[in-house]
Order: C-alpha cells, then sequence, then structure tokens
C-alpha cells in the first residue's frame, strides 16, 4: 500500500484535532428550569430541551449555549398539542395566524371531514382545485400551526354525482376512487366522512368501503362522524367499524359522545364495542371534546330526503305548505330513521342559535338572535318554534349554526378515562378580533385543551395530568401515524408548549365565547416561538404534513 508523506499525514491529523475541539454550534433555542411531561404518559422529570434547526436536540441535562434561553421557571413543558379533529380549512387562509388554537397550546390541526377543501370544480374564487394546490397556497400565505389533512367523502360525492340520493353507477364510483387515489398522491392523509350530512348521508356501506380502499393503499386513515350518535348509536359505530375491516384500513372516530337523554350511561355499550373490535385486530380509536354541547347546523333536525338536491332546493320545499307539514311530522317522530339532533335535544331550549350568515342575517332581522335558544327566540317573535325555525331557515338559505346541549356530563368523563380517546376540538383557529370573530360560536374554538386540563384534571381529577398531555400528544400522533411528533425526544420536531397547571383553564362560554384561555405562556413551533409570554409573535412557521401516499 503507498503510504502518504509523513508531513501530509501529520497535517490531516492536526486538522482532525483541531475539528474535534471546535465548539458545538450554538443552539438556536434553550428551554431550562422546566418540569418535562414528554408525551408518553410517563411521570415529569425535571431538566431542559434544546432545539435545533426546527428539531429537540437535546433533553434533560442539556448543555451548552444558545441564541436564545427560556427559563420555564418551573411550569410544565410539553409536546405541542395535536387538535385531533379540526374545522380550520378556510381559517387558516383568512388569518394565518390560527390565534385561537396557538393559544391553547394547539401545534398541529387535522382538518378535513365530510366536505373538505378539495376536490372542488375550478373557481374565480380560488386559485386551487385539488389538495396539491390547497397545499401550495397554506405554503405561499404561511400559517401558524401545522396542518393535515383528510379528503372529505361527501366531497367527493357531490363533485361526480351533485347531491343526488341515490347509489352511484358503475361509472361514477370509478371516477370517485380515482379522485380519491390522485388526493392520495397529492399529500391528503387518508378519507373522512360526516355521515349526518347530506350528501355524505346517502352514501351506503359498500360505496364507503370502495371509496375507502384507494386511501388505505397509500397508508391512509379512514376518519367519520357517524351516521349515529343516539337511539341508534350501535348502527353508527358498527358501520365505521365495518368499513375499517372491509377496506382494511385504521379507524378514527370524530368527537365520540353519545347523545340524548333517553341514552344517558350507554357509553359504556360504545366502550364495549370498541374494545371486541380492537381484539380482533381492528386499528380503532377516537377523539372527544371536553363539552356537554355539540354544534351543528339547525338542518340537522330535517330529514334526509329533504336535503336531497342541496339547500336551494331545501329551501323551496320548505316553503311548499304540504311538503313543510311533512317535515315537521317527521321531526317529532320519536323513533326516526335518521339522526334527528332535535330527538337528541329534546325540546328546542337545548337549541342555541349560533351564528348566520352576516349579509342574510342582519337583512332579514334574524341575526340579533346570535346566542338565543330558540324557544326564547321563537317567543320573542311571537312565533311557534317550528315554524319559527323553518322561517329563519329559509331566510337565511338553510345556513344556521346551532349549538345543542345534547350529551350527559357522567357519559362525558367515562369516555375520556379510555386509553384509546385523544383530544379533538371540532372546532376552528378563530380569534377575538378581526373577519374571523362572528355570531356566538362554541366555546371549543378556544377552550377545549386547557379545559381539559384545568377542569378535569386539576379540579375533578377525572384523569392525571401525565394521561391528559399523552391524549393531547404522543396517542394522537400514534393513532395519525405522525412519526416525528407528539412527544419530547431527541430528534422529533420542535413542536412544544409551556403551561402552568395550577393556573390553566378555559375562559370562553356558552354565551361569550371569545375568550382566550389563561396558564398557557409559550407555545413553540418548529422550533420558533409563536406565542411568547402571551404574545402572538407574529411568527408562522407550520408545515403542511403530507400522507404517505404522497408522489
Amino acid at each position: 500500500m503507498k503510504r502518504a508523506p509523513f508531513g501530509f499525514a501529520l497535517g490531516l491529523g492536526a486538522l482532525a484535532f483541531v475539528h474535534a475541539q471546535q465548539p458545538a454550534r450554538p443552539f438556536d433555542l434553550l428551554v431550562t428550569n422546566a418540569r418535562i411531561i414528554d408525551g408518553t404518559g410517563g411521570p415529569p422529570v425535571a431538566g431542559s430541551v434544546a432545539v435545533r434547526d426546527g428539531r429537540i436536540a437535546g433533553v434533560g441535562r442539556v448543555t451548552g449555549t444558545a441564541a436564545r434561553t427560556i427559563d420555564a421557571h418551573g411550569l410544565v413543558l410539553a409536546p405541542g398539542f395535536i387538535d385531533a379533529h379540526s374545522h380550520s380549512d378556510y381559517a387558516l387562509l383568512t388569518d394565518g395566524n390560527a390565534e385561537s388554537k396557538i393559544r391553547q397550546g394547539v401545534t398541529t390541526e387535522v382538518i378535513g371531514e365530510s366536505g373538505s377543501v378539495a376536490p372542488q370544480k375550478p373557481s374565480a374564487a380560488r386559485n386551487w382545485s385539488d389538495f396539491a394546490g390547497y397545499f401550495a397556497a397554506i405554503e405561499k400565505s404561511k400559517v401558524s400551526v401545522n396542518l393535515l389533512s383528510y379528503i372529505g367523502l361527501g366531497q367527493v360525492r357531490e363533485y361526480v354525482m351533485g347531491s343526488d340520493d341515490r347509489a352511484p353507477t358503475a361509472d361514477e364510483l370509478s371516477k370517485m376512487t380515482a379522485l380519491v387515489s390522485e388526493e392520495m398522491k397529492h399529500g391528503a392523509y387518508g378519507v373522512a366522512t360526516g355521515l349526518i350530512y347530506s350528501p355524505n348521508a346517502y352514501a351506503r356501506l359498500d360505496e364507503l368501503i370502495a371509496l375507502s380502499k384507494p386511501a388505505a393503499a397509500a397508508g391512509g386513515l379512514y376518519a367519520s362522524h357517524l351516521r349515529y350518535d343516539g337511539d341508534k348509536l350501535r348502527d353508527g359505530l358498527e358501520e365505521a367499524i365495518a368499513i375499517g375491516e372491509g377496506a382494511r384500513i385504521p379507524v378514527h372516530v370524530f368527537h365520540l359522545k353519545v347523545t340524548g337523554a333517553k341514552n344517558v350511561g350507554r357509553m359504556k355499550e360504545v366502550i364495549a364495542i370498541v374494545e371486541a373490535a380492537q381484539k380482533r385486530g381492528v386499528e380503532i380509536a377516537a377523539d372527544q371534546y371536553p363539552y356537554v354541547a355539540s354544534s351543528t347546523g339547525l338542518i340537522q333536525t330535517i330529514p334526509p330526503w329533504a336535503h336531497e338536491g342541496g339547500n336551494a332546493k331545501l329551501v323551496a320545499r320548505l316553503k311548499d305548505p304540504a311538503t313543510r307539514a311533512r317535515i315537521r311530522k317527521e321531526m317529532d317522530d320519536p323513533n326516526p330513521t335518521w339522526e334527528n339532533r332535535l330527538i337528541s335535544a329534546g325540546t328546542w331550549h337545548n337549541v342555541q342559535i349560533a351564528s348566520l350568515p352576516a349579509r342574510t342575517g342582519m337583512e332579514t332581522g334574524y341575526k340579533r338572535f346570535e346566542g338565543w335558544r330558540v324557544d326564547d327566540a321563537a317567543k320573542e317573535m311571537g312565533r311557534d318554534p317550528y315554524d319559527f325555525v323553518f322561517e329563519m331557515l329559509i331566510a337565511n338559505g338553510g345556513s344556521v349554526s346551532c349549538v345543542w346541549f345534547i350529551i350527559d356530563e357522567s357519559d362525558l368523563k367515562l369516555a375520556m378515562k379510555q386509553p384509546w380517546v385523544s383530544v379533538g376540538s371540532d372546532g376552528s383557529a378563530l380569534a377575538t378580533s378581526g373577519p374571523l370573530r362572528t355570531g356566538v360560536p362554541h366555546p371549543r374554538n378556544f377552550g377545549t385543551f386547557p379545559r381539559v386540563l384545568g377542569k378535569y384534571v386539576r379540579e375533578e381529577h377525572v384523569i392525571p395530568l401525565e394521561q391528559a398531555v399523552h391524549k393531547m400528544s404522543g396517542l394522537t400522533a400514534s393513532q395519525l401515524h405522525i412519526k416525528d411528533r407528539g412527544l419530547i425526544k431527541d430528534g422529533m420536531a420542535a413542536d412544544l408548549v409551556i403551561f402552568d397547571p395550577a393556573t390553566v383553564a378555559d375562559r370562553a362560554t356558552f354565551t361569550d365565547p371569545f375568550q382566550y384561555p389563561v396558564g398557557i405562556p409559550t407555545v413553540i413551533v418548529n422550533g420558533r416561538v409563536v406565542l411568547d409570554n402571551g404574545r402572538h409573535t407574529g411568527e408562522r412557521p407550520g408545515v403542511v404534513i403530507r400522507g404517505r401516499g404522497v408522489r
């Protein structure tokens, strides 16, 4: 073997020695004096967390200098919270600061339900029609949170079939399957349904299995707002499980709940069904929000057949006296074949008007009733509650959002204790001022995560703090198969939240929802400080998390 000259070899050795002695590059960020709860569910440890290039570069006894050091003063340092079910699809394009989510400690949003942002027909109002275009728009505008999105199977159905109440033809099913396959290549994370919403409500099991298969092939998930969560809740849950088994795809149930006074206590039944499926090999999990009220459109009191053709035809049917009489009769049927939100509510007093379209609501005079219970508003107008509801829907083109007090606290707490139930707000990234402040929406938009930590951990001891953090981070990441988030661990993405377990609390209420929580001073996304001592810095370091089928 030919040897290098002595002087040359000595030079190489000297260079190696000098290189070894060079000090390590400073960290970008160092959080010290923290009570680290790492997202695994394990006990807290005292120490520091270092960040470099958007990744966690050290945990525990960390030495070295940093461009910036944040003293946590003994507060909890946790992984950034992952909102397992969000409706911020369009809100993030309106205001990328995502104020009401960042201030809850949320660093990642999971969007896309039945009516996802894509696929859509080309429009002058948008410069995108598929997920490739939507994700590009998000990346161009920049956002403070990370996001991932499902493909809404209701959106796919409407794209191909409109709002028809019928089974698809072979050609239509083929087109829908191809759309799902294509959107998975664009980075969608799986498929999702909202089976109480038309036209998704018209889809049956064979169609849903067929459309889930290309998502399964691309490594995606099936997520669902179940067809039933009231009297027929068993049917709703078993349908989701059948889709998982038929398409061989993991199943995620959005906002797990039991609704209606006569169904109180049936969460035990739900748990038994899920755990039986898990034992036979079905990968199924769920999320929940910590409130006894849900939120959806007022038209969910109207039978599905009346929705066919969209809201314009629904309004026309409500204007016809004979059809209106038929609708009212079916609304009062105590044993409906569909998920009637009025039956779940029991009375119109358990229905609170949340928001109406700004333009029509103001023009027709109904806007003033945002925040009112339906029966009180009807009385104010001197109207029968049913006629008041019909007339308000007609005047506002069918677009009236409501809050529904339909959940029992004992069922909510029992679900929260389950090791496979994570946390999801089912809300949007709103703000206390600007274009995203409208109506009297559900407080979950502002308070979901701190409410769990304050009310259900500190005050009521339903679950321990470490388990709550796990449900908001590591568990959710595991359910969604996100590999590099949800834990405080070397090499993971540096999504972090500092909160005070003694003071963290929600402030949003059902009558005054536009209030940010307290006790969460600092939020870090991909290594950059977005919430700094309670002040939004304007940083928008969020990224799109694309699914495994992306090409």
